[in-house]
């Protein structure tokens, strides 16, 4: 180690380590993305699932403030870095399954400060893909506190931080190892010491909603400055790739439809979404690209009934339309209660799937109930088959000559 003011070797290994990560925000986003998210509040960090390791390669400054862990401590370090011996393995190896399958997790972790001191933390973990081929490029794993319970249970046991601090030392020794496998060691769990925590703690809806808040900041802040190097990420999984390109003349005629619907493709695995309308976009806060190539399900959440889902898909194998209620989801994380109205679109010939583009459609419309409507007089369900009537004219009349697809060029 220097004990000048000069910087030693290290020091310059140390920097230009620190280089390397944040290139893995910098080269897919832009240059000013760190300042970006600089500036946003909430403790939350970044990792690479590509490198070696699965390191962090961003922490923000409220993390610091929360675990005392400075910036600088924590990247290039695997997250696992905030567990400790009396971390619950079980809650840890729901977050490493979470991460194996590239999905969005919430869990209640005893997590551990710089001093040694153990504290609960709500874990939102989400996974950024790219929203065009569905790669994974970083998982985003916010912190939020929770805060006891107005009455506990039975006595907390308090161990002195520097014994904790310790045992943690201990149970981290196999950190620095080279891992064999990068996306399942975000989060590794350790052995128990025999050292009793408190007892655990449950979050809160109002905590739950700030870690889903916070994270959704934080999405649209890495999509806004992907959009400068022609990346477009997003949380959920979608892919536009093979999804079918509407001729100019069906996309001007659905363009003109005001009601808030998306057309999916029943030919294709999963039934992606092949178009979504402007209303639909304002009233659940995704772009065209984010949403294109995904399921329906994107709108998904807690307390979405899987019954209703189980009927909806009933009703589509069996060719028959469906119109019932479902609490549906918005980007921002925000509930809404739709009444969905889901229609196989059938050609001239009363046939499904289209003879001549061999696409077989089905239209989704939405409505959100808990907002102000003006249906000139028409009830609510009626309203939404103005639209699959509207849907259905255009996809007829275009399917007769072909112009359903735009034509593709062969190279």
């Amino acid at each position: 180690m220097a004990t000048s003011g000069a910087p030693g070797p290290d020091d310059h290994d140390h920097d230009h380590g620190h280089g390397r990560l944040a290139s893995s925000l910098t080269t897919r986003y832009s240059d000013w993305v760190l300042e970006a998210l600089d500036e946003l509040p909430g403790s939350f960090l970044l990792t690479d699932p590509a490198l070696p390791g699965h390191p962090i390669v961003y922490a923000s400054g409220g993390l610091a403030a929360l675990t005392g862990y400075a910036p600088r401590d924590v990247l290039g370090r695997n997250a696992r870095l905030f567990q400790g011996a009396a971390t619950d393995r079980a809650a840890v190896a729901g977050v490493r399954e979470a991460v194996r399958a590239h999905r969005a997790h919430q869990a209640a972790l005893l997590n551990y400060r710089r001093d040694g001191a153990p504290h609960w933390v709500l874990l939102h973990l989400a996974p950024v893909f790219h929203a065009r081929d569905g790669t994974l490029l970083h998982f985003l794993a916010v912190q939020v506190p929770i805060a006891p319970a107005a009455a506990t249970r039975g006595a907390t046991c308090h161990v002195p931080g520097p014994l904790l601090a310790a045992c943690r030392d201990e149970a981290r020794v196999r950190e620095d190892l080279p891992c064999a496998t990068h996306a399942g060691k975000v989060f590794v769990d350790m052995d128990k010491r025999g050292l009793e925590a408190e007892e655990p703690r449950v979050a809160s809806d109002r905590e739950k909603e700030m870690a889903t808040s916070t994270a959704n900041n934080i999405v649209s802040a890495l999509n806004r400055y992907s959009k400068l190097t022609g990346l477009v990420v997003s949380s959920k999984r979608c892919c536009s790739i093979g999804i079918p390109a509407l001729s100019s003349s069906l996309n001007l005629s659905l363009g003109r439809i005001k009601q808030s619907f998306v057309l999916t493709d029943s030919r294709l695995p999963d039934m992606p979404i092949i178009y979504a309308s402007d209303a639909f976009t304002s009233l659940t806060g995704y772009s065209r690209e984010e949403i294109l190539g995904c399921n329906c399900k994107v709108l998904n959440g807690p307390g979405t009934s899987l019954e209703v889902l189980e009927e909806i898909n009933q009703h589509i194998c069996s060719e028959q339309a469906c119109t019932v209620d479902l609490l549906s989801y918005r980007k921002d994380g925000s509930s809404f209660c739709d009444l969905l109205h889901v229609s196989p679109i059938r050609d001239a010939s009363g046939k499904v799937r289209l003879h001549l583009s061999q696409v077989a459609f089905h239209i989704w419309v939405h409505l959100d109930m808990g907002a102000k409507h003006d249906f000139n007089g028409l009830a609510p369900e009626v309203w939404l088959l103005g639209a699959v009537g509207a849907v259905r004219v255009a996809v007829r009349g275009l399917s007769a000559s072909g112009s359903l697809l735009r034509p593709s060029h062969s190279s």
